[in-house]
């Protein structure tokens, strides 16, 4: 059984393929069309399904469109469409702006064009495909009848448990909002979850972090994590404000109060405006009261629970920093974050859920232990490419061996290997690496990527040696947990350590992903340091890179240094000793230069 799982309500739009309770792939629409989170999460961008997400995840399955059983759409209209509503053909929206009065039953005027996008998507999906993509579309014939509509929090929350190593555990979701709830509280058993509370609108941790963000010049659902990271220059002089803002009730409960935040803190700050210490403690001060919130309401649901296993999930469940202090405080034996914690994992946790319900099965056949589940390229795909282009390049011959020759010279590199990432966070096929020595390094690859200067960059670890080199280290394959840097090694890898002293680190074995474990050793072999340098492949404002394409636009348009790409290498300011030109022999190619 087939089970294609979607998420297109608000943004970070993804679909994945589920057959039999197993995941095949899971990919990004924003990979594709290069535009960051696929669109921005407003009314007017619903109707837009992830068209070249399907269309990938078609392929790895090999069937066309009509041989899907379940479409898992991870949002439910019909709990914001209210009885009022039901059955009748027709609903007002304002033609212009400020006539919200039409519509007083939604929480905005615009909400029903909203809903009705959804409720219409199986015909956008039979009609709307783009004419290149008609190969696994074309005759699309799929009914009413095999569309699921699965509440957002459901979709988050099965995400996380039911990719889970767990059997049984405790579940929280926390995000910005989904129909009407903003935070939910589970408990998890086999592949079925039993809500026992939640937190619905206007009460929304997720939203008052956006509104930070946005206060803060950033823009909000999208650059959360940069408040996260500013957090960490400021003090807590405003901590009082935030906890005037943020009230934490009984049962799971809190309340977001008086948040007018230009009435509390003055204007916004525009985007190119300098940072001062004025805006680093309004980010010191959300985040510090955002994790006091965290340890509350995780401390409540394992009380009420009694379970030792938590697993999270939503864009809330991205911020490390405030996992780790959950990790930390220890009333959980063991935590489980679904990398794809933003809403591109819902459709992933949609399918798993409709998936299960469809075979009526409570036995769990699928632990997450990896994120690589998008497209990958072949040699010859590249090499192929490579020729077209007329790109210099070199074949390597080990290329762990060779690739750590490289970044041993302090240089900066491309690194584009196997199935691309699902979810937000590089993590060793499509990523940028370099050596952690330098202390001057992470200043270098904000310049290359144009981010700002006070964005740390994280480490990637051997597995097996992440406890020598940062406190209480352990299997960490995401990059969702901070550690400190233990002191005798920071010194050796003053790149990663931020201004805290602590470091966002992924683990790697062997087993998750060959050539980048084979790297690391390789790296460590000769420098005596099993740690690199790990950030997304891309730059600023673009999605990381997905196609061959992709990665070569982007390295010749960027400050950095060569391009390892499956089996080659593509060098900058080198010699034409041993490199290809289009495929033809040395001689040609020192002719043609």
């Amino acid at each position: 059984m087939y089970t294609l799982g979607i998420n297109a309500a608000f943004h970070d739009s993804a679909a994945c393929i589920v057959k039999d309770g197993i995941l095949l792939a899971a990919t990004e629409e924003e990979r594709f069309t290069h535009f960051k989170h696929g669109k921005r999460p407003v009314p007017f961008s619903t109707w837009e399904l992830p068209f070249h997400a399907i269309d990938y995840c078609l392929k790895v399955a090999g069937i066309h469109i009509n041989e899907i059983d379940n479409i898992a759409y991870s949002f439910d209209p019909y709990l914001l469409i209210g009885e009022n509503y039901r059955g009748k053909e027709t609903i007002e929206i304002p033609f212009e702006e400020g006539r919200s009065h039409l519509n007083d039953d939604f929480c905005n005027p615009w909400e029903p064009l909203f809903l009705s996008s959804i409720v219409n998507a199986p015909g956008q999906l039979r009609d709307g495909w783009p004419h290149h993509l008609q190969q696994r579309f074309f005759g699309c014939n799929i009914g009413r009848e095999k569309w699921h509509f699965v509440e957002h929090h459901i979709a988050h929350a099965a995400s996380a448990f039911n990719c889970s190593p767990f059997k049984t555990a405790a579940v929280m979701t926390v995000d910005g909002r989904g129909e009407q709830a903003t935070t939910t509280y589970n408990v998890g058993t086999g592949q079925q979850l039993n809500r026992i509370g939640q937190v619905n609108l206007p009460h929304s941790l997720g939203l008052l972090y956006e509104d930070v963000t946005t206060h803060l010049g950033f823009l909000h659902s999208s650059d959360e994590y940069k408040v996260m990271a500013l957090a960490s220059y400021g003090k807590p002089e405003f901590v009082k404000d935030f906890r005037e803002i943020v009230q934490i009730g009984s049962n799971g409960q809190y309340t977001i109060n008086n948040q007018n935040l230009t009435g509390r803190f003055g204007p916004k700050r525009l985007r190119h405006e300098e940072f001062t210490a004025f805006h680093f403690n309004i980010a010191h001060s959300m985040q510090l009261v955002l994790e006091e919130a965290m340890l509350e309401l995780t401390g409540w649901l394992q009380q009420q629970t009694g379970e030792e296993n938590l697993c999270l999930a939503g864009g809330v469940a991205l911020n490390c920093v405030a996992n780790a202090r959950i990790r930390d405080r220890g009333l959980f034996k063991n935590i489980w974050v679904q990398p794809a914690s933003g809403d591109d994992g819902t459709a992933l946790g949609a399918a798993l859920w409709i998936d299960a319900q469809q075979r009526k099965s409570n036995e769990k056949t699928f632990v997450m232990d990896h994120c690589y589940w998008g497209p990958q390229y072949t040699d010859a795909e590249i090499e192929k490419q490579l020729k077209l282009w007329k790109v210099h390049y070199r074949k390597l011959e080990n290329i762990a061996e060779e690739t750590a020759d490289i970044l041993a010279q302090d240089k900066i590199i491309g690194w584009y290997q196997g199935r691309m990432e699902f979810g937000p966070r590089a993590l060793g096929s499509r990523s940028i690496l370099a050596s952690p020595i330098n202390p001057a390094m992470q200043a270098r690859l904000n310049e290359v990527k144009d981010r700002e200067d006070f964005r740390p960059v994280a480490p990637v670890v051997l597995q097996e040696k992440a406890s020598d080199w940062f406190n209480n280290a352990e299997y960490s394959p995401f990059m969702l947990f901070i550690y400190d840097v233990k002191e005798d090694k920071a010194d050796k890898i003053p790149a990663v350590r931020h201004t805290d002293g602590t470091a966002r680190i992924q683990t790697i074995n062997e087993q998750q992903h060959k050539d980048y474990y084979d790297l690391l050793k390789a790296f460590e072999n000769k420098t005596g340091v099993p740690v690199l340098v790990n950030t997304s492949f891309n730059t600023l404002g673009k999605p990381i890179v997905c196609t061959p394409r992709d990665a070569v636009e982007c390295f010749w348009s960027s400050p950095f240094d060569a391009l390892v790409i499956g089996s080659f290498v593509i060098e900058k300011e080198t010699g034409n000793d041993n490199r290809i030109y289009s495929g033809t022999n040395l001689q040609e190619a020192e002719t043609a230069n």
